[in-house]
């Protein structure tokens, strides 16, 4: 939808070592897990599910091929559940996840690489090395 010329701001997190990027995305405090278990409870609130929450359980893990960190929700033990307004009964397997959300991350040469293979061009790009990660001001072609 963007004109020629048009500027798209786009905030890209780079490529770290995969013990830094789980620990960021499973910390110690249960930051993100608890953001992640909100899925469930949003669920039950507004569309009438039944989850119990403590039958699952934040797991995250890196692919390495798509280089990225994926976070699921894993649950505890065979289960089915109810969602009242999808009128719909899941049935889970011990161990079986909700894929929830993938986080891709970038090496800085790939960046302009993408922009010019959406049609972009890349203006101007600011890289924060201390948490790596970077903001890439494209130009539509």
């Amino acid at each position: 939808m963007l004109e020629p010329q048009d500027l798209l701001l786009l905030g890209t997190d780079l490529l770290k070592p995969v013990p830094v990027l789980l620990d960021a995305y499973d910390d110690p405090l249960g930051v993100t897990a608890a953001f992640n278990m909100n899925l469930l409870a949003r669920i039950n609130r507004e569309l009438g599910g039944h989850f119990s929450l403590p039958q699952f359980q934040h797991v995250a893990r890196f692919n390495e091929k798509a280089r990225s960190i994926e976070m699921h929700l894993r649950s505890r033990q065979a289960q089915t559940v109810a969602i009242d307004a999808a009128e719909i009964r899941v049935a889970f397997e011990a161990g079986e996840t909700i894929w929830t959300e993938s986080s891709h991350k970038y090496r800085l040469a790939e960046i302009t690489e993408m922009a010019a293979e959406s049609g972009f061009k890349g203006s101007a790009q600011w890289v924060d090395e201390e948490w790596g990660f970077a903001e890439n001001l494209w130009m539509a072609g």
